[in-house]
């Protein structure tokens, strides 16, 4: 076998290994699509099984609105999300800052621990939370799941924003402290906007990390009103049936706030994850 025919092999293969991994990803987006516009009989007919609607409706999305009220989970997502995502990035700007500037006692301690951290379940504090959130006052409110989200989230963004902040030369922040900039000043003036697509990252995977989270959401709040998306579409899954319409409206209501920054951020977002993985 010469040389251009194993190229040529590998580059089939490569290309099939890429367009198998693509159907993984689009194929369940697909069907769930489908699904949300199929109407009830064509859903629970499994004899004759389609696998596009053949007759469109919206009522699934109508009835998501109108029965289950999900502008309500929508906005208590949003809320929750987006402020957890916020101080996450905001804290992890000045932690990430401070390992990666300061020499102190302790410093490799600090942050194996919150390394460590990261290899511990979540479900194993959600017991002990529950209970000191019941004590103080924190179920069935936005404010203990926005405790939660920052406290499970904020040790992996913490550290992979230090790693942003590595990649950044010291002598930049010298050059303008020298031109007058205090500590601060040269941080938020000149290393900040460097490192936008690495707070961006940050700030998306501190969104994403509280928005399709689930268990947390279910134990911590019991009130409709109060629910977030993943928890009301949850209570579509009944002991007996599940309202398998509505389910999938929901998955495609749910995942489209989340195409849409990812589609806007899209060249922040790998320029960040790219940055954080590599140590100049």
């Amino acid at each position: 076998m010469n040389r251009k025919t194993r190229n040529a092999l590998w580059t089939i293969l490569r290309v099939a290994i890429l367009v198998f991994f693509f159907l993984v990803i689009v194929l369940p987006i697909y069907w769930i699509a489908a699904t949300s516009f199929k109407t009830s009989g064509e859903i629970l007919d499994l004899n004759n099984v389609t696998y596009y609607p053949h007759e469109v409706t919206t009522e699934n999305y109508t009835g998501l609105f109108s029965q289950y009220n999900y502008l309500t989970l929508l906005t208590n997502s949003l809320i929750v999300s987006v402020t957890s995502a916020f101080v996450i990035t905001l804290l992890s700007m000045l932690g990430g800052y401070a390992l990666a500037r300061y020499k102190f006692k302790g410093k490799s301690a600090v942050i194996l621990f919150f390394l460590v951290t990261q290899m511990i379940p979540g479900i194993l504090v959600i017991i002990p939370l529950y209970l000191r959130f019941s004590e103080m006052g924190l179920i069935n409110t936005h404010l203990g799941l926005f405790i939660y989200y920052v406290t499970v989230n904020l040790p992996f963004c913490l550290v992979t924003m230090r790693s942003f902040f590595e990649r950044i030369p010291v002598t930049l922040e010298e050059a303008a402290r020298v031109d007058g900039c205090n500590k601060m000043q040269s941080l938020f003036k000149i290393v900040l906007p460097i490192m936008f697509p690495g707070i961006v990252s940050v700030f998306v995977f501190g969104f994403i990390g509280a928005w399709n989270e689930l268990i947390a959401g279910s134990i911590f709040i019991s009130t409709p009103d109060m629910w977030t998306i993943p928890v009301g579409l949850k209570t579509l899954i009944g002991k007996y049936n599940v309202e398998w319409g509505l389910l999938m409206a929901g998955g495609v209501m749910a995942l489209l706030p989340t195409a849409v920054m990812f589609a806007a951020m899209q060249k922040f977002i790998v320029e960040g994850m790219t940055a954080g993985a590599v140590k100049e």
